[in-house]
């Protein structure tokens, strides 16, 4: 018997069961459903937030002043030069003509406390000036109310946008809005309200934030050297290098850099969200693998229980293929060739709904977005169904193949 014949043998035996084979693809089917519908919710959840990282800060980069502890290089301090300077700010601000969305920001302190009528916050608020891009390149959204206008900005009017656990703390059952907060001896009013993040990703500080105008910020600073703070977002992310290059170059010679000398400042790409979702992504896709394998593992089990059974079940069908001559080899292939067949039954289904499953869930999840086709999981799931078939299926095949001809003849 060749290997087409034994093929066409095993695909008989298989549609000669229909129900036994529905059944058994169906549970192959679920275990790569699982796997491959969480990986791809995973995956289509990640590009559906990397469509819209430019606005929370992935293509943007900061220009700092050095810090102000010492470093050492070689084993010598590095020397600290000078904290960005306002007007070195403006400037750069001014006359970067890379197309781009500039914003200056400085923190006054991180331990202000606010109050308004009997109420106060506790010791721990920031109290940060900006312009009226942050909110937009920092990613924030206003829950109420509205941005700095450019009169206020120009004329250091005190009015401030507060953090949700902020105005949570101080408005418990009142409208926030036009009320007038005290922080550092000094009356706000209130023009907005920043939508809560939680204590993830740093959402902690954006939620005891007292933002106001960045002049007032200076006036707040009085005779205190404070240091201020460029963030640049690039409106096309791919010309990242060329824009942070173009940046250096005019920071450089705002600060008087001589040629030859470091940098008397900081540049560094704003890329802590994305390895923090870089690593978010990775433990749940092994999370999700991990579902998928113990999903598998039971499948495999179940087969291997079904194919034992079909052994016993073709006993005295395989005492007559051996009588008229085949191989213990032939019969193991039979089998295998049967546990295969069945599992990419069952995987064909399970990538179908499993990447229907993903997209569905990653579409509610994310709000919606472009349909992810995971080729890679796809590969993998079909691979993982070949051996699968080839663990669950040895075994009843080897026990096919070692039976006697004689005593299967008898076996009723």
């Amino acid at each position: 018997m060749n290997l087409i014949e034994n093929i066409n043998e095993g695909l008989r035996a298989i549609m000669a069961n229909k129900l036994r084979t529905v059944l058994t693809a169906l549970i192959i089917a679920i275990g790569i459903m699982s796997l491959v519908g969480i990986l791809t919710a995973i995956q289509g959840i990640r590009n559906s937030v990397d469509s819209n990282f430019a606005a929370l800060g992935a293509n943007s980069f900061d220009i700092r002043g050095t810090r102000q502890w010492g470093r050492r290089n070689g084993g010598q301090n590095e020397k600290i030069y000078p904290p960005v300077e306002y007007r070195q700010a403006v400037r750069y601000k001014q006359e970067f003509k890379y197309p781009s969305t500039v914003t200056i920001t400085t923190i006054i302190t991180g331990s202000a406390e606010a109050k308004y009528g009997s109420l106060k916050s506790n010791p721990n608020v920031r109290v940060v000036g900006g312009d009226e891009s942050y909110l937009t390149i920092k990613g924030l959204n206003l829950a109420k109310g509205r941005n700095f206008s450019s009169i206020e900005l120009q004329n250091a009017v005190n009015v401030v946008i507060v953090g949700g656990e902020l105005a949570e703390t101080l408005f418990p059952n009142k409208e926030p809005l036009n009320e007038l907060v005290s922080v550092m001896g000094e009356k706000y009013k209130v023009i907005g309200v920043l939508e809560k993040k939680g204590n993830s990703m740093g959402g902690g500080g954006v939620d005891r934030t007292f933002l106001v105008p960045l002049e007032v910020a200076r006036r707040l600073a009085g005779n205190r050297v404070i240091t201020y703070d460029i963030t640049t977002l690039l409106l096309r992310s791919t010309d990242f290098s060329m824009g942070m290059g173009e940046a250096t170059g005019l920071m450089r010679q705002i600060r008087q850099d001589r040629l030859g000398q470091p940098d008397s400042f900081e540049i560094t790409k704003s890329d802590s969200l994305t390895e923090e979702l870089d690593n978010i992504t990775g433990y749940l896709q092994t999370g999700g693998f991990l579902v998928g394998f113990i999903t598998l593992l039971g499948a495999s089990i179940g087969l291997m229980n079904i194919m034992l059974v079909s052994v016993t079940e073709r006993t005295r069908e395989i005492g007559i293929r051996k009588a008229l001559g085949a191989t213990p080899k032939r019969i193991r292939q039979q089998f295998l060739i049967e546990a295969i067949v069945v599992c990419q039954l069952g995987g064909v289904a399970g990538v179908f709904l499993g990447i229907l499953i993903g997209n569905l869930l990653s579409s509610l999840i994310s709000g919606g977005g472009a349909t992810v086709i995971p080729w890679t999981w796809m590969g993998m799931g079909l691979l993982v169904c070949v051996v699968v078939g080839l663990l669950s299926g040895y075994y009843p095949a080897w026990k096919a193949s070692r039976l006697d001809p004689i005593e299967s003849l008898r076996f009723e």
